[in-house]
């Protein structure tokens, strides 16, 4: 049976920037910041949906900078870290594809210029003004978000196969 804990498993210090998964580690932080930017600095009601979609990116942006410095360290060197960083990035795709939706359904309402206030009411009005600025952001959200999503699923799958060859 093939050893799993050879030191050479996952790459550590600088070497982290020429493996393709890790290589995605950048673009993570970026995209996943945007979305998290872009959200906070939008109108957030319904709360509920955007909250979600906030706690995704904040979630996702801190533990995936946890697990890139894990990696710049080299403390991933256990035979444990390839399945480990495996099931992180598909949790991480799971959030962010769930999140994406959510924010793409309550951007389409936007468009169509359904309001809805804290208190549950449901009223149509224009799109103008600072609805049209914060309706545009969301866009950019949206687009950001499933990019993010894409370089997520992208590292879990080349993670997986990196784990599987281990």
């Amino acid at each position: 049976m093939a050893s799993t804990t050879s030191g050479d498993v996952l790459p550590t210090g600088f070497r982290i920037f020429t493996t393709i998964p890790d290589l995605f580690f950048i673009p993570e932080f970026v995209f996943g910041g945007l979305v998290w930017i872009l959200v906070a600095s939008t109108h957030v009601l319904p709360d509920h949906p955007l909250g979600w979609v906030m706690f995704v990116s904040v979630y996702c942006f801190v533990f995936t900078t946890l697990w890139f410095f894990i990696f710049l360290c080299g403390a991933n060197q256990s035979s444990i870290w390839p399945a480990l960083d495996v099931g992180y990035h598909f949790l991480a795709v799971v959030f962010y594809l769930s999140a994406s939706v959510d924010l793409a359904y309550i951007t389409v309402l936007k468009g169509w210029g359904v309001n809805i206030d804290s208190s549950g009411t449901v009223a149509v009005v224009p799109l103008t003004g600072d609805l049209l600025k914060f309706y545009r952001l969301d866009i950019a959200a949206v687009v950001m978000s499933y990019v993010a999503t894409l370089l997520y699923f992208l590292h879990a799958i080349f993670s997986a196969i990196r784990w599987r060859k281990a």
